[in-house]
């Protein structure tokens, strides 16, 4: 089980499925949710995850042209998810929302080419300039 919350603790998730993938991200959307940083996200089957407590929906176009469904606590300001209309079979979890943050082993870095020039980007993951492939649907 992989459980998680926000700052205040009254929004809490729990996941009883690994997630499928784990990107840092440093598109300029990104870059403003993380105070100037890349996020780290966690793509989750959606129905793999349960969420208790008030959300928050700021609604806007990803550079990838998606509308994005970013989810934050009202309380306490905490991003927590991401959801796009295309993508209905899953939610993106923000890794620093993990009870356990030790858990995330990132497999990609996206929107590379909109990080600044101080980034750290890992030399060990997959790098892509902009948006990559779509996760898979399922693991059928």
């Amino acid at each position: 089980m992989i459980e998680g919350g926000c700052l205040c603790g009254s929004v809490r998730y729990k996941s009883s499925a690994a997630p499928i993938v784990m990107r840092a991200c440093w598109c300029r959307l990104c870059q403003y949710i993380a105070a100037g940083s890349a996020t780290i996200n966690l793509a989750f089957q959606s129905d793999a995850v349960t969420v208790t407590g008030k959300l928050r929906d700021y609604t806007s176009t990803a550079d990838s042209g998606r509308r994005m469904h970013r989810r934050f606590c009202p309380t306490c300001g905490t991003h927590m998810f991401s959801e796009a209309d295309e993508r209905p079979h899953l939610i993106i979890v923000r890794g620093g929302t993990l009870d356990d943050p030790d858990i995330v082993k990132l497999d990609a870095t996206i929107w590379a080419a909109q990080a600044p020039c101080w980034a750290h980007i890992d030399p060990d993951t997959e790098i892509y300039e902009g948006q990559p492939p779509q996760p898979p649907a399922s693991d059928d």
